[in-house]
């Protein structure tokens, strides 16, 4: 016999295995009244039902069965995806102690002897469908609670994403002869740290996460540019010392403003530690004869490090109102001659291998 006793039925589906008919009529006529009984006379035949529609939600299983024992059906259901969730109650003869210590071991839920006492057989049917509901109640909130902090986490990284630019481009409003330079320098960054993340000097920091942080941080290097007075800022002819001095403050007015809100977060915030050291040391060159702390080689940041090459190069490329935009060419020359010394070494070299997506990036974020 190995079709089902009762189709149509909305109520719990039991799936009944036994290579005897007469114990499966038994068992499909003491079920009948409150389960869908579905029955299968061999294991090859179970593990079909089991993977069919109804599934069951439970599997009355024989031990002792000719081709495929009990033992060896429950091995397969547990491999299929399937079927390894649906819980099984072994049913051999009362003194196979030696298979039901066996069963029990293997992860069967339960085991009951025959001869068949109905009672038990309803109890312990009736015990482990209510198991098995509250299971399934309680992986289903699980997958609903996963989902729904996957989510808030997605949104909260949205309004951290959009704060972040709101903040850049603020500090754009106040210089807007930068036009998309935010959008070519967070590229130029993003592609050098993907380009250095297996050299060995730069391996250990380019972890995945940080090369991500790297990106959404590039843009915040000039937002100390809001301090400039618009006199210095926006003067169009060259400044004079004591103007050049005010405008190199804009590295430090930005470092000490992130300071101040990574000071006031309840939590400290790995994007704001390379923010601000963006912000602040951008402007360090290699052989220490930049500004504002006159760092040099390796006392520079990383990040600092990647930000440097990006922004000169954008900067040369550019039109600004006391130069016109460089040929990427010429641009690309002046940064091989800045090679140990405006520039870590080795990001030069990762620059020209990189060139070409340089260009590329530089041509999707043209100014209007």
């Amino acid at each position: 016999m190995d079709v089902p006793f009762l189709t149509g039925d909305s109520r719990a589906t039991i799936l009944v295995v036994d290579d005897t008919p007469d114990n499966l009529t038994v068992l499909g006529e003491l079920l009948q009244p409150e389960y869908l009984v579905r029955a299968a006379s061999s294991g090859r035949r179970a593990l079909q039902v089991a993977a069919s529609q109804p599934r069951p939600d439970l599997i009355l299983l024989d031990v002792m069965m000719p081709e495929m024992n009990g033992f060896e059906v429950f091995s397969r259901l547990h491999e299929d995806p399937l079927t390894r969730d649906i819980p099984v109650i072994f049913v051999t003869a009362m003194d196979a102690t030696e298979d039901e210590e066996r069963g029990l071991d293997v992860g069967a839920v339960d085991y009951i002897t025959k001869p068949l006492r109905p009672a038990v057989v309803l109890a312990r049917v009736k015990t482990h469908l209510e198991l098995k509901r509250a299971r399934d109640i309680l992986r289903d909130q699980n997958r609903f609670l996963e989902a729904e902090v996957a989510r808030r986490m997605s949104d909260n990284q949205l309004i951290q994403d959009v704060s972040i630019q709101a903040l850049a481009r603020l500090a754009e409003t106040r210089d807007p002869e930068t036009g998309n330079h935010l959008l070519r320098t967070q590229g130029y960054v993003h592609t050098l740290a993907l380009a250095l993340r297996e050299h060995p000097r730069f391996s250990g920091f380019l972890t995945d996460k940080n090369v991500e942080l790297l990106a959404k941080s590039a843009p915040l290097h000039d937002i100390g540019k809001v301090g400039i007075p618009d006199h210095v800022l926006l003067k169009p002819d060259k400044l004079t010392p004591e103007e050049w001095e005010m405008m190199k403050t804009h590295s430090a007015i930005g470092a000490t403003a992130i300071e101040r809100a990574e000071r006031d977060s309840p939590r400290p915030v790995e994007f704001f530690t390379l923010a601000k050291e963006i912000a602040h040391w951008h402007h360090e060159k290699w052989d220490g004869s930049g500004y504002p702390d006159g760092l040099a080689g390796d006392a520079i940041p990383i990040s600092a490090r990647l930000m440097a090459l990006a922004d000169v190069f954008d900067a040369l490329i550019s039109r600004r109102v006391y130069k016109p935009p460089m040929p990427y060419a010429q641009a690309k020359e002046i940064i091989v001659e800045g090679r140990g010394r405006h520039f870590d070494p080795d990001v030069v070299d990762v620059f020209l291998a990189e060139f070409d997506t340089f260009c590329i990036i530089a041509d999707r974020y043209k100014e209007e």
